[in-house]
């Protein structure tokens, strides 16, 4: 037996050479085509993955603009009622703004649209004011202009129903862009059906677009969020250059639009340009990533700022001031990052910090004497207040802290949110971050050479550190003031769904059991689709629900007076009353307003003071005086500011009080008030003394308001 293997065996090393490498000549071509073959079909795979993710991310995108267009038409009936009911509909300052746009659309020609918003005298009269350079309305101007330059557009929709589904398909693509984010940071597309759900489905509080459709943060927003999809990318370690360079002039594009379609968007851009400092001056991005995305957001406050007739409100910001400060100390970086202990780290970061927030405050000094710019002080006149630093009779201030929108976030807030699944996740996963954050640094310090290549755990992924930065200021500013949680909730939405999903945690948590990949990729989507299961079996029924509640816009004592005005009044006619109706004022019937609700210029501030004395309790001949001076011809006065009940101070009346040193009706005593016994002008005017009627003349009643022309 031993001999025939022998041979065998001999035949097979000694015979002809090609009967021995034949065998492994096919065994490795073979192994070969099978490992070609396995490339090919995860290849395809991989395709058909990327394929089916970007379709369920339109999908998604689609299915919510439809959502919000929808909830919009169950609650107005908006395509069955008449054109003016729709345009009172745009209560408050959203309709001042779709008063441009309409403006534009009915211009004889764009050209001259323009001119009439460059030399504005409708907005506040007698004054001629520039409306492009006072507000943010270039999104008004490019959808008129749309509108007007393709048949096909102003043959199939009137102007108000393009107006209003461009900017439901912009927040279509909100939930596009949070879907691309969330898929980018966890490597899976699934993981961006979930942040896309629960935005969604927590609406209450991720988005009021529904409802405010006008407002400038429905236009600016979405495009903030295509930007932080882009940073995504772009501050990845390893990135493809051509990739790199696309993913650079989105953050451009986008961030150019986004300043441009908000005034609080410098804010906005501050928070970020703070992210951006943390990040660089614990050294988790690279300095030259930093460089580009700051060059790109100056350049962009800047650019917008020339586009608004070099707007001063800009170039004196926080935000101009505080990027240019973190240039100058990014010459100092071999400072920073120079070799020593974890304290000496610590100590140098602060030093830095410190130094930023310094130079910021000087720069921005240094500014606004050169540019002699003060109308943005009532904003921290305002935060002054509202920390208890501020006087209580400053009417600015007031005015804003009696607003529901600036006070604090609400508790209902976190409950509604953790029904929605969404609160709970995100606390835990960002919570996690944050302490990750930290013990990435310490260890990062420990290490012998801070320039190595040595990157303890979020150092190797910067765009989560990024965002584990941003998110958290953009949750101090949420809960500071409730307006801003929608920059917020978003981010619960993207972090939650990644904490949940992300592979790399994932792997690292399941190492000491498997190290199947399959087996990661098994476990982490089931945890994916269980709580998406869940949530979707929370939810779908009540929103079914709400989609059955239909309602149809009602308001025929608004109706009655805009109606009034646009058939009684002369077309010269100027009108004074509240804010919020002056804008639907100039909306519904062209005519001329001396006050509005963008509140940001010092001299409309004190002119709106002014004006509002006639919920005071001032003489008639005082008020008569004050309008007559504003060229005032008719005065509108509603029972439902004049008569309120008392509410903490917050009523329009208890504001003029306290400004004009009174103390409000339902105030005992408090230093510095005394109290005043003549009447209140806004009622006192009704009873017809001859005192009054001597000035006023009463045009206009119903059962909201009445309309006074000035004799």
């Amino acid at each position: 037996m031993p001999e025939p293997r022998h041979r065998h065996k001999k035949r097979s090393t000694t015979t002809n050479g090609q009967k021995k490498q034949t065998p492994i000549s096919n065994t490795t071509e073979s192994s070969a085509d099978a490992q070609t073959g396995s490339a090919l079909l995860w290849n395809l795979i991989w395709l058909v993955s990327i394929a089916l993710g970007a379709y369920v991310c339109c999908i998604c995108g689609w299915k919510h603009a439809l959502y919000m267009a929808q909830l919009h038409e169950n609650q107005l009936w908006f395509s069955n009622i008449k054109e003016l009911e729709r345009e009172i509909s745009f209560r408050t300052e959203s309709g001042l703004y779709y008063s441009y746009y309409k403006q534009m659309v009915n211009a004889p020609s764009i050209m001259e649209g323009i001119n009439s918003l460059t030399n504005d005298t409708l907005t506040e009269f007698p004054s001629s004011i520039n409306v492009i350079e006072r507000m943010n309305i270039y999104q008004e101007i490019i959808l008129a202009t749309i509108y007007r330059s393709f048949t096909v557009i102003h043959k199939n929709f009137q102007p108000v129903f393009f107006y209003i589904h461009t900017i439901f398909s912009l927040h279509g693509a909100l939930v596009s862009s949070l879907f691309i984010t969330a898929w980018m940071l966890s490597e899976s597309w699934l993981t961006g059906v979930l942040a896309a759900s629960f935005y969604i489905f927590n609406r209450l509080d991720t988005t009021r677009v529904e409802y405010v459709i006008p407002l400038r943060e429905s236009f600016s927003l979405p495009f903030l969020w295509f930007q932080v999809a882009a940073i995504s990318y772009y501050l990845r370690w390893k990135t493809n250059p051509v990739l790199n360079k696309i993913s650079i002039a989105v953050v451009a594009f986008s961030t150019f639009l986004f300043m441009l379609f908000w005034q609080f968007s410098q804010f906005i851009v501050l928070l970020q340009t703070f992210s951006l400092f943390a990040v660089w001056v614990l050294g988790m991005v690279p300095q030259h990533k930093v460089k580009v995305l700051l060059v790109i957001e100056l350049c962009n406050l800047l650019l917008v700022s020339v586009m608004q007739f070099c707007s001063p409100m800009i170039i004196g910001s926080l935000a101009v001031s505080f990027i240019l400060s973190f240039m100058i100390l990014l010459m100092f970086k071999n400072y920073l990052f120079s070799a020593g202990g974890s304290f000496y780290q610590f100590f140098k970061v602060s030093v830095f910090s410190l130094a930023s927030l310094v130079l910021m405050v000087a720069i921005n000094k240094l500014i606004k004497v050169a540019i002699s710019l003060d109308a943005d002080e009532h904003i921290f006149k305002f935060l002054l207040t509202k920390f208890g630093l501020g006087s209580y009779t400053d009417f600015d201030s007031q005015l804003y802290l009696c607003n529901g929108a600036f006070g604090f976030l609400e508790w209902d807030t976190f409950v509604r949110l953790t029904n929605g699944f969404v609160f709970p996740v995100y606390a835990v996963g960002h919570g996690s971050l944050l302490v990750l954050m930290l013990v990435s640094c310490f260890k990062k310090w420990r290490h012998k050479s801070l320039t190595s290549n040595y990157r303890p755990l979020l150092f190797a992924r910067p765009e989560i550190a990024f965002h584990t930065v941003q998110a958290l200021l953009f949750g101090l500013l949420a809960v500071s003031t409730l307006r801003m949680k929608y920059l917020w909730t978003p981010y619960m939405c993207i972090l939650g769904s990644v904490f949940l999903a992300d592979r790399k945690a994932w792997k690292a948590v399941l190492s000491k059991v498997t190290d199947q990949e399959y087996i990661v990729f098994l476990f982490r989507h089931f945890v994916i689709g269980s709580i998406l299961a869940s949530l979707l079996y929370t939810v779908l029924p009540s929103v079914y629900k709400e989609l059955e509640d239909l309602k149809e816009f009602w308001d025929p004592d608004t109706v009655d007076l805009m109606e009034w005005i646009k058939t009684n009044s002369a077309p010269a006619a100027a009108f004074s009353g509240s804010m919020q109706l002056m804008a639907g004022v100039k909306l519904c019937t062209g005519r001329a307003i001396t006050n509005h609700p963008h509140y940001e210029h010092k001299l409309l501030r004190q002119k709106t003071k002014m004006i509002y004395q006639i919920y005071g309790r001032k003489p008639p001949e005082e008020i008569y005086k004050i309008l007559t001076h504003y060229k005032t011809t008719h005065i509108i006065l509603e029972d439902s500011i004049c008569l309120a009940p008392s509410r903490n101070g917050c009523r329009t009346p208890d504001l003029i009080d306290v400004v004009n040193g009174e103390l409000p009706d339902d105030v005992s005593h408090r230093n510095g008030l005394v109290r005043n016994k003549h009447p209140r002008f806004c009622d006192e005017i009704r009873k017809g003394a001859k005192r009054y009627t001597k000035y006023f003349r009463l045009v206009f009643e119903n059962r909201t308001f009445r309309v006074y022309q000035l004799l």
